[in-house]
C-alpha cells in the first residue's frame, strides 16, 4: 500500500463496496482496507437480500430516503450489469381485527415516505394473492423484491478494481491519528504493523464502525455513536409441498425488527426470519430451540406449515444504534468536521435497509466527499 492516498475507506461490506464504486467514478486514488480475507464475510451476507421499498422508516428519516432512491438504483444497476434478482412484491398481513389499524398506519407512512405502488388488501384479495396465508387485511408492495446479495457485491468489487480502486484484505485498521489536514492511519496485517496517510477517511465498517469512530477520538457514548450486536436467525423451509407462498410475506413490524417473516431466495428456497436477540459479542450459531418459536409466530399467518419442516440455516448480526428498550435511531452518515475532524465520514449503525440503501448511500458519500475539496 502506498505512503499517501486520497481516499480510504474502512470496510468491503455492499455499503463500503457502493461507496468505493460511486468514488471511484469519479476520481482516482481509492483504497479499500477490510480485515477479513475478501469482501461481504459480515452483514452483508447474512441477511434476507431483500430489496425494500422503504415503508417502515419516519418520514424525511435517511433510512426512508436512501431506501426509496436506492430501490430505484439498485433495479437499475441490476438490470444494466445483469445482476440476479426478481420483483416478486411483498404482502404484510394483518392476522386479526386489532392488528388492522396499524396496517392502514403503515400504509399511510408508507405514502408519506412516497411509496405510491402500495395497495391495501381485503381478506379475500388476500386469499387470491396467495392461497395458504390467512389474514384479516393486507397491504401489497409491488416494488419490493430479492436479490442475489453475493453477486451484487462482486459486481461492485469487479466495477471499482476497473476504475483503478486498490483493495487490502486481511488488513485490520489499528490506529487513527490527526496530521494537520490529514489521518495517518496505522495497519496491522500478516507482516505486522505499518501506517499510511490518506486526506479523506471513511468509515463504513459495519460491526467494527463504533470501534473505528474511537480509534479517531470520538467518544463514542457522548455522540451515540455505541452500537448494539443484533443477532438474526433463519430456519429454512423443507416442505415436500413445495413453496406455500409465490410473494415475500410479512407479519406488522416489531419494535426492533419487521418481525418473522417468509422469504424466498432466487432458486425457491422458502426462509423463515429473522428474529431478534441482543447479544454480547457477534455469534452465528443458529439455536435449534428456536424452532418451536418460528413455528409458532409464522402459523398464525400460515396455519398449513408443519413444524418438522423447519430445519436450522444461518445466522446474522446486524450493527444496530437503537437498543433493546430504545425507539427509532437513524443511520448515521455524517462528516466529523463539527468535532474537529473535517475529511473523517463516519457511516454508523447501517443495519437494514442497507443493503438496499446501498447505492443511494455511494452517492450520498461522494457528495460529502466533493463538499470537501
Amino acid at each position: 500500500m502506498p505512503a499517501e492516498v486520497d481516499v480510504a475507506i474502512i470496510g468491503a461490506g455492499v455499503v463500503g463496496l457502493a461507496i468505493v464504486a460511486e468514488l471511484s467514478r469519479r476520481q482516482k486514488g481509492v483504497f479499500v482496507i477490510e480485515k477479513n480475507r475478501a469482501f461481504g464475510l459480515e452483514t452483508s451476507s447474512r441477511n434476507s437480500e431483500v430489496i425494500h421499498a422503504g415503508i417502515y422508516y419516519p418520514e424525511g428519516s435517511l433510512k426512508a430516503k436512501l431506501c426509496l432512491e436506492g430501490n430505484r438504483l439498485l433495479y437499475e444497476f441490476c438490470q444494466k450489469y445483469e445482476i440476479s434478482h426478481r420483483k416478486l412484491g411483498k404482502i404484510i398481513v394483518a392476522t386479526d381485527e386489532g392488528e388492522v389499524t396499524r396496517l392502514e398506519e403503515l400504509y399511510r407512512q408508507g405514502l408519506r415516505n412516497g411509496v405510491n405502488d402500495l395497495r391495501l388488501l381485503s381478506r379475500k384479495e388476500v386469499k387470491e394473492l396467495e392461497p395458504n396465508v390467512e389474514a384479516t387485511a393486507g397491504m401489497l408492495s409491488p416494488s419490493t423484491g430479492i436479490i442475489d446479495s453475493h453477486s451484487l457485491m462482486r459486481a461492485l468489487h469487479g466495477l471499482s478494481r476497473e476504475q483503478g480502486t486498490d483493495f487490502v484484505f486481511d488488513t485490520e485498521v489499528v490506529g487513527i491519528e490527526k496530521t494537520g489536514d490529514k489521518y495517518r492511519v496505522e495497519i496491522q496485517d500478516r507482516e505486522g504493523t505499518s501506517s499510511f496517510t490518506t486526506d479523506v477517511l471513511i468509515n463504513s465498517a459495519g460491526l467494527n464502525s463504533d470501534t473505528i469512530a474511537r480509534l479517531a477520538g470520538i467518544d463514542i457514548d457522548r455522540a451515540g455513536y455505541r452500537l448494539h450486536y443484533c443477532k438474526g436467525e433463519y430456519f429454512s423451509l423443507n416442505s415436500r409441498d413445495g413453496a406455500p407462498v409465490s410473494r415475500l410475506v410479512y407479519p406488522l413490524p416489531e419494535l426492533a425488527g419487521k418481525g418473522i417473516h417468509v422469504t424466498l431466495n432466487l432458486d425457491g428456497q422458502v426462509r423463515l426470519g429473522p428474529n431478534t436477540q441482543y447479544i454480547d459479542e457477534p455469534d452465528y450459531k443458529v439455536d435449534e430451540a428456536q424452532r418451536e418459536a418460528f413455528y409458532q409466530s409464522v402459523k398464525k399467518f400460515l396455519p398449513r406449515l408443519r413444524l418438522e419442516d423447519l430445519e436450522p440455516d444461518f445466522a446474522g448480526v446486524r450493527p444496530k444504534l437503537q437498543g433493546p428498550e430504545d425507539t427509532f435511531r437513524d443511520f448515521v452518515i455524517t462528516d466529523e468536521s463539527a468535532r474537529g475532524l473535517p475529511g473523517l465520514i463516519n457511516l454508523i449503525g447501517i443495519e437494514s435497509p442497507g443493503l438496499t440503501a446501498a447505492p443511494a448511500i455511494g452517492q450520498h458519500v461522494a457528495k460529502i466527499v466533493k463538499g470537501l475539496r
